[in-house]
């Protein structure tokens, strides 16, 4: 699903979607792009005119953030190969590939495309945000690279490779291997981590605002991580309510309040990740047009049935059929229902996200392990009934009856002739009383 720029229409007071140019400058250098790629229209600031890019650049080796040559990067992808490509977005397409000589290592290589303008200004702002944090549940950032050539500049981020791809690539695309509700409750939780840092732990409110399923990347043991900070716009300053900006993100998950006035806060992440939590629940896209009409949006398909708990099993996903997660899947329906709550300000925090989603990780592993506890006992119970049957002469069921005296027929068989004619036998010829 691709990023859209969104625009307000004043006279009727509805919105609408179209696709707009970035008015960031086409420029030759990293650091002349740094400093003007201020657009003196907005309100607010982003993060590239918060930092500035040189301020960065000094911090640069204690974050060991490398500058790579567009030729090392180019070699690494075997001349950025489809073969070898992972992904591809409004703003480039992203190829596996390997760096280094003495140490090499499996990177994933964003090359962002040489024309049109879109997506410079997004290219500053991951530079600068990631260059500068770390955090388990944010992708790294390896380096970068900005060369210019006859074609023009060409502009490159290096990142750590996500094994296991995206959200996306397994909830949504119907992967073959579907994702386990517990391995669905541990992807939330880390997500929720990686936004409650964006919004409560640093020096400054970083606001995501593009929070969706393609942006959840997936390692090789699951442990999940933000992605994509291109859109990430700092939060409202001390004593502001919310900053004042161009409605960006993509179409289903941006806040109706911020569509409605550009207003951001970091309730607006809050409103994503509730969607994001229903997509987990369901197994579906927050918008489906391939479904019948009253399916086609998400929120307003389960709403009829997140308050019967006689048909909430009809909105989940049919592939965890079997993993008794009904009752869990209830608690994160509800918690998803709060970050979607109308009024911005009563949703809760992403720290609070944090403290609810490990109460109903905790819950469900006791409930699992009940469940197991009790298919033990059971599976005892049935082993002993069987012993106790055998020992006492009579047969355990049908089928051991019959196998028991075809047994004794074949034993019979054999010793009056000598072999089995199996030309010759019916099943009428056991005796089974």
């Amino acid at each position: 699903m691709k990023c859209f720029y969104f625009t307000k229409e004043n006279e009727g007071g509805g919105t609408t979607l179209s696709w707009r140019e970035s008015k960031v400058s086409w420029v030759r250098s990293l650091s002349v792009a740094s400093s003007s790629a201020v657009d003196n229209t907005r309100k607010s600031r982003d993060f590239t005119e918060s930092i500035e890019f040189y301020e960065y650049l000094t911090q640069r080796r204690g974050n060991d953030v490398r500058v790579f040559s567009f030729y090392e990067l180019k070699m690494g992808t075997k001349g950025f190969s489809r073969g070898l490509m992972i992904g591809e977005g409004g703003f480039g397409c992203v190829y596996r590939g390997v760096v280094g000589y003495d140490d090499k290592m499996e990177v994933a290589v964003k090359r962002l495309n040489r024309h049109g303008f879109q997506g410079h200004k997004e290219w500053i702002n991951e530079v600068n945000f990631l260059g500068v944090v770390k955090h388990p549940n944010l992708v790294k950032l390896i380096g970068y690279c900005a060369e210019d050539d006859e074609r023009g500049m060409q502009r490159l981020l290096v990142y750590e490779l996500m094994r296991n791809k995206s959200l996306e690539d397994h909830l949504l695309a119907r992967s073959s291997t579907p994702l386990s509700w517990t391995l669905r409750l541990k992807i939330a939780q880390d997500a929720a981590r990686g936004l409650a840092y964006l919004h409560e732990e640093m020096d400054f409110q970083l606001i995501f605002r593009d929070f969706k399923p393609s942006n959840i990347l997936l390692d090789e043991d699951f442990n999940a991580k933000l992605s994509d900070f291109g859109l990430a716009r700092q939060g409202p300053a001390a004593g502001l309510t919310h900053v004042s900006t161009s409605v960006v993100g993509t179409v289903g998950y941006a806040a109706p309040e911020y569509v409605q006035t550009g207003r951001l806060t970091a309730k607006s992440d809050v409103w994503s990740f509730g969607v994001v939590l229903y997509e987990l629940i369901t197994g579906r896209r927050v918008l489906e047009r391939n479904l019948p009409r009253a399916e086609q949006k998400l929120l307003e398909w389960v709403r009829p049935y997140v308050s019967d708990t006689k048909k909430f099993h009809f909105i989940l996903d049919p592939r965890l059929e079997g993993h008794d997660c009904v009752k869990s899947a209830q608690r994160l329906a509800l918690l998803a229902n709060k970050c979607l709550t109308k009024n911005p300000r009563s949703r809760p925090k992403m720290s609070e996200i944090v403290d609810m989603l490990e109460n109903i990780i905790t819950d469900a592993a006791a409930q699992a392990e009940d469940v197991n506890e009790e298919a033990a006992k059971e599976e005892v119970d049935t082993k002993e009934e069987g012993r106790e049957e055998v020992e006492s002469g009579k047969p355990e069921s049908n089928n051991q009856k019959w196998g028991f005296d075809f047994k004794e027929m074949v034993s019979f068989r054999n010793k009056s002739i000598g072999k089995l004619d199996w030309r010759n036998w019916t099943a009428g010829l056991v005796k089974t009383s």
